[in-house]
């Protein structure tokens, strides 16, 4: 597998930095996970949003997501043949909510009701706790914790795995998640302090803690927020995890 960093800042996009978003390769198949502010021009950039096999989104949050408007606009109106939507949609994978909150996030006036009907352009396919094939990775969503509905995803390719937290707070699901991964992509938000919002984010000391309870063979640190210092963040995480540590950098490509 190849892993491409589309963007990585933190819960909002930084000063030159998207927000979240990871392009995964594998025998010419991919898969885009989380489309958040700015992500779409990376994406185009890296490959034609036109051949994505799927979307998954681990929740409904906009730094997770926010493109997905832009994404409906090039996919609906592009008039590249023989594209026809009506034929082929995007399988998105995502949160039960997620056909009515995209919707209206892409036309939420009353005089664009019809606009907020979405189908067209995607095949939505909910996310549940389970294992699911997408071309050839299989793909299982973990159940996360979240102030709404969030999984973390363990995508597994000949034998590799590389598993993503999405956004969570300290939980036991995630050592199944992370459990004996070839790469860990982890959500370190902030620095570690005492008083923490609890089923929030992960601190960079957290991240490598679980990498190492994990077993984890590699942790990526992501999702710095971008008022902190992301090298602390990192740095946090590889004290606390003896294994090859580093944090995500925007266009960075990585083999798993």
């Amino acid at each position: 597998m190849l892993l491409t960093i589309l963007g990585c800042s933190g819960s909002a996009p930084g000063p030159g930095a998207a927000a979240s978003g990871y392009l995964i390769e594998a025998e010419g198949a991919s898969l885009v996970v989380d489309l958040g502010n700015g992500t779409l021009a990376a994406l185009q950039g890296r490959r034609d949003p036109f051949a994505l096999d799927a979307l998954l989104l681990s929740h409904l949050h906009p730094d997770h997501c926010a493109d997905v408007s832009a994404l409906t606009v090039l996919r609906r109106y592009h008039p590249r043949p023989p594209y026809d939507p009506r034929v082929r949609r995007l399988p998105l994978h995502a949160p039960s909510e997620a056909a009515d909150r995209l919707g209206a996030a892409y036309a939420p006036s009353a005089a664009e009701r019809s606009e907020t009907d979405l189908s067209d352009v995607y095949d939505f396919r909910p996310l549940a706790a389970g294992t699911r094939h997408i071309g050839p990775f299989e793909v299982t969503a973990v159940p996360v914790a979240h102030p709404c509905e969030a999984y973390g995803f363990r995508i597994r390719h000949e034998g590799r795995v590389l598993a993503y937290t999405g956004d969570t707070g300290p939980c036991p699901q995630l050592r199944e998640l992370a459990a004996d991964a070839d790469l860990l992509l982890a959500e370190a938000t902030w620095p570690d302090h005492p008083d923490q919002v609890p089923d929030l984010h992960l601190s960079g000391t957290q991240a490598g803690e679980l990498a190492r309870a994990a077993g984890a063979r590699r942790l990526l640190v992501t999702h710095v927020a971008s008022w902190f210092d992301a090298e602390q963040v990192a740095g946090e995480a590889a004290a606390a995890f003896a294994g090859p540590t580093a944090r995500a950098e925007a266009g960075r490509r990585y083999e798993i």
